[in-house]
């Protein structure tokens, strides 16, 4: 990750926090936080809490960074920012934070005409086959939560839109008619029938090594007609590292408001 990018990455994560920008240049930005970012940022739990114990409205800093001090104005007084440093380490813990869930909006291309937007959940898993060896597969979904449609690869039809924080003018949002929890069970159950599908000699395969070094376990003691602790342990121990698993995780997910129909 070089200057570039821990620049446009500050860039991404401030606008997409919400936060003002002060000023913006080469190899340095500004920006106003919003009290959200300033309690994740700036490490002032007892001001935060006095401020809502008293009622008084708080008042979140500013944040001056420098991405690449070769370029950033000589005038620019900020905090030297890079990869390793705790400021951005930081950043990176906040992001991944917000990144769980996002509501993102498709942006009215008819900006003078009204615009229905239907909610789409998006679903980012990871699937894990998991034995002696270990696959990691991942998948991106979209169900639509008017009419359950569902929808594969959907990240790659999301990054060919325009997409934004805020509803765009002469928008508005049609309400779902299926819940959110919901429409994730869907989307489970719809990879549980794809995984079922799939050819799982990977795990067939592991099974015959399973039993390949059972069979080498049990002719160490073959001659020992009460097996001590260890042989238990061992045997455990194997069906620990053979035995087939596939594992869903969700690593994140969002609510998308898309013009209908999704192209």
């Amino acid at each position: 990750m070089d200057k570039r990018d821990i620049h446009q990455f500050l860039i991404d994560y401030f606008q997409a926090t919400e936060c003002t920008f002060l000023e913006q240049a080469d190899g340095a930005l500004s920006v106003q936080l919003t009290p959200e970012a300033d309690k994740e940022l700036m490490n002032r739990p007892f001001y935060w809490h006095y401020a809502e114990k008293t009622g008084l409205k708080g008042k979140p800093l500013t944040l001056s960074l420098i991405t690449d001090q070769s370029a950033a104005p000589e005038s620019f007084k900020g905090e030297l920012i890079h990869f390793g440093s705790p400021r951005l380490q930081q950043i990176f813990r906040s992001a991944k934070q917000h990144a769980r869930f996002i509501r993102l909006h498709e942006q009215n291309r008819r900006s003078n005409q009204q615009q229905a937007l239907h909610p789409w959940l998006l679903v980012n898993l990871k699937v894990s086959y998991e034995a002696d060896r270990k696959k990691e597969v991942f998948h991106s979904y979209g169900l639509n939560l008017i009419n359950g449609q569902i929808q594969k690869e959907f990240m790659q039809q999301l990054s060919q839109k325009s997409l934004a924080v805020k509803i765009p003018d002469f928008s508005f949002t049609i309400p779902p008619l299926i819940k959110p929890f919901s429409g994730v069970r869907r989307i489970q159950r719809f990879l549980t029938g794809q995984l079922q599908q799939e050819d799982h000699q990977w795990a067939e395969q592991a099974k015959k090594r399973w039993a390949e070094d059972l069979s080498l376990l049990n002719s160490f003691y073959e001659e020992q007609e009460e097996k001590p602790e260890a042989y238990f342990i061992e045997k455990a121990a194997l069906q620990k590292q053979y035995e087939p698993k596939i594992r869903i995780d969700i690593i994140n997910g969002g609510i998308i408001h898309l013009i209908p129909p999704i192209r």
